[in-house]
């Protein structure tokens, strides 16, 4: 990806001109200086830049005197500026600005926000080109969600206390949600699984899904037809002893001709199986119409009891209503007797005093006003003693004659066996034919299920040939081929920089993120190997052999980008100013050729990307440790001067 940082901004509190640092692209872009210049918030301020969680600016005079931070970057789209509110007492603040453009101007303030945090990570996530897929279908599981431009970032910062790490390889790995996500995200960037093989995953879950429906379908089906054939000769049975096929019919030998004799039974008329309906007995008529008069009467019936209910429940609510205006005048009552003895009473003691008066006539003035209330509420029992009565009246009518009209069809029934009888072999007679129905319903889906063993076969095929597309051994295969083109880029750089063991060769091991030293019969993980040059030379030979990997795929998502904050850290801690001598001087200037040997390789890289891949470095050597070296320039020099001006921070004590 042709990501190249071109301009960093703080724009501060106090109305003056924000502070811009200029970046060179294609080239190793080298910022020096003294302690506490400001040159370990680069990194955080690019990062909140592109949309990090939280703000890792260190607080203090950067935070205080800066309003919003940007940074100005060239892509293939043109330029983008993106800039982000600092974030107060907050840990970050999503309010964020995007300006796009051929060229963008740096505005001189930034009054408000034109978008937020996740529309920037969008915008980043569309210009990398990465998937919108999960990398596993239906996951919940933070990391194996979609990867991210901001997961690319352990890819291009090696902030402080990173690049000479012998614990932790890359960015922020040393938390498990960033550690357990970049583990996932490695075969995505290594190339051994693609977009197109997310998306045979997501194809293969769905028409998973769909075959299994299908598959438990035909299941349904299947059993249900075994089950039916074998009952056939029931069926039959049944049919004849119900009178719906004669007795002298013979069951058939071929299963055809079975199905068609259910079916035409399925299809008769059932008035035909029993005597037609002038010649039932006239008891049967009766019992008809009483059936249907039960129904009726026992709905009336339950009409007039919810009715009566209601009526309960009105009566009893109102009766509530005036009981608890009762209570209230007693309470208010109280008011009337003091007025009264204060009238008739000149004891100081029994006086009201001054404004007691107006409150006891205030409490008089309510209980006149209870009063007219009481007198107006209506009395709701009297109103409805005779709508009461009425409809307990009607319910009692109605009941007597369900009564009746019960006691008629018991006697009925009792009384006639062939009513009895004639009903009962009707119900069967119906049940029988509605179950055979729904029998031939389902041997005919049975019938068809041809159809749905093609699909199922069809969706087999499709299976088989998606799993292809997705074999773990050929992604194993690529993601060790990959790892091997590393491991060689790697091993060709480590020879140019100070590692006590320049010819033994290293290997990235993603599951435990990090580098093995093979040496003869050995192989040392970086963190049982000892030395800062040590961690320092891996670090950079395989940040420097990722990013060529990277170069070399076209359209990669990985910015070509590398930031390393302070790599000359092993050779030059600090130390006392003044502290001189001989063996010193021999000593440091050992260490000279060793950072010199960093800046070296890192020039010559970025001079073999042409221009595809920029490089900053933050460190405390100056142009007598690095100078003269082709492809490395000076971007600033922080010494008397650093990240925040002067000016800022003295016109906040003003």
């Amino acid at each position: 990806m042709y990501f190249q940082l071109r301009k960093l901004i703080l724009w501060p509190r106090i109305g003056t001109e924000p502070r811009v640092v200029k970046f060179e692209p294609g080239v190793v872009n080298v910022i020096s200086g003294a302690s506490k210049t400001g040159k370990s918030a680069v990194i955080p301020i690019i990062d909140y830049c592109l949309g990090s969680d939280k703000c890792a600016i260190p607080v203090g005079v950067i935070r205080e005197n800066c309003s919003w931070f940007g940074i100005l970057i060239d892509t293939l789209e043109g330029q983008k500026l993106l800039a982000r509110r600092e974030p107060g007492d907050q840990q970050s603040t999503g309010d964020m600005v995007l300006l796009e453009g051929t060229e963008v101007e740096v505005p001189e303030t930034i009054n408000d926000k034109t978008t937020n945090v996740d529309n920037v990570k969008r915008a980043m996530n569309r210009l990398a080109g990465l998937t919108d897929l999960d990398f596993e279908p239906g996951t919940d599981n933070g990391f194996k969600l979609r990867p991210s431009f901001r997961d690319l970032m352990a890819f291009t910062f090696q902030p402080q206390n990173v690049v000479a790490n012998p614990d932790v390889m890359f960015f922020k790995a040393d938390t498990t949600e960033h550690r357990e996500k970049l583990k996932t995200l490695f075969p995505y960037v290594l190339g051994a699984v693609t977009a197109r093989i997310l998306q045979a995953r997501f194809e293969i879950d769905r028409l998973q899904r769909n075959l299994r429906r299908k598959e438990a379908e035909l299941r349904v089906i299947v059993s249900a037809t075994g089950a039916w054939r074998a009952e056939a000769e029931a069926w039959l049975r049944q049919a004849v002893e119900l009178g719906l096929v004669d007795s002298s019919t013979e069951v058939p030998k071929d299963w055809t001709d079975v199905v068609d004799l259910l079916r035409w039974v399925s299809n008769s008329n059932s008035s035909l199986a029993r005597p037609s309906l002038a010649g039932i007995d006239v008891v049967l008529t009766r019992l008809e119409s009483l059936r249907a008069l039960e129904t009726e009467l026992a709905s009336r019936l339950t009409e007039h009891r919810q009715r009566l209910n209601e009526l309960r429940r009105l009566v009893e609510s109102s009766e509530a209503y005036g009981d608890a205006m009762r209570i209230q005048r007693d309470r208010l009552g109280l008011s009337t007797w003091l007025r009264d003895m204060a009238d008739e009473s000149a004891d100081p003691v029994v006086a009201l005093g001054d404004g007691g008066r107006e409150k006891i006539l205030a409490l008089c003035n309510n209980l006149d006003g209870l009063e007219i209330r009481l007198r107006t509420h209506p009395v709701l029992s009297n109103t409805l003693d005779k709508e009461i009565l009425r409809q307990r009246g009607a319910a009692e009518a109605v009941l007597s004659e369900l009564n009746e009209a019960r006691i008629e069809i018991t006697a009925l029934e009792q009384d006639s066996d062939a009513a009895r009888d004639e009903a009962n072999r009707f119900d069967r007679l119906e049940r029988f034919l509605g179950r055979l129905e729904q029998a031939l319903h389902l041997y005919d889906r049975a019938d068809q299920s041809s159809d749905l063993r093609q699909e199922i076969a069809t969706l087999q095929a499709d299976i088989a040939t998606l799993q292809k597309t997705i074999s773990e051994t050929d992604i194993q295969r690529k993601l060790f081929n990959a790892l091997n083109q590393v491991a060689h880029h790697a091993n060709r750089l480590v020879p140019q920089l100070d590692a006590e063991w320049p010819e033994a060769p290293i290997r990235l091991l993603i599951e435990d993120l990090t580098v093995k030293v093979t040496r003869g019969t050995r192989e040392d993980y970086l963190w049982e190997i000892g030395s800062g040059a040590n961690w320092l030379a891996y670090h950079i030979a395989l940040m420097l052999a990722l990013q060529h990997y990277f170069l070399a795929e076209p359209h990669h998502p990985v910015p070509g980008l590398l930031i390393f904050d302070q790599p000359s850290q092993v050779y030059f801690p600090k130390r006392a100013a003044g502290d001189e001598g001989p063996g010193l001087i021999a000593w440091r200037d050992q260490d000279v050729v060793a950072v010199r040997k960093v800046f070296a390789l890192l020039g010559v890289e970025v001079t073999a990307a042409k221009a595809r891949l920029q490089i900053i470095v933050l460190d405390h050597a100056d142009e007598d440790v690095w100078g003269e070296l082709p492809g490395v320039d000076l971007t600033e020099e922080w010494r008397g001067r650093g990240l925040v001006p002067q000016a800022w921070i003295a016109a906040e004590f003003e």
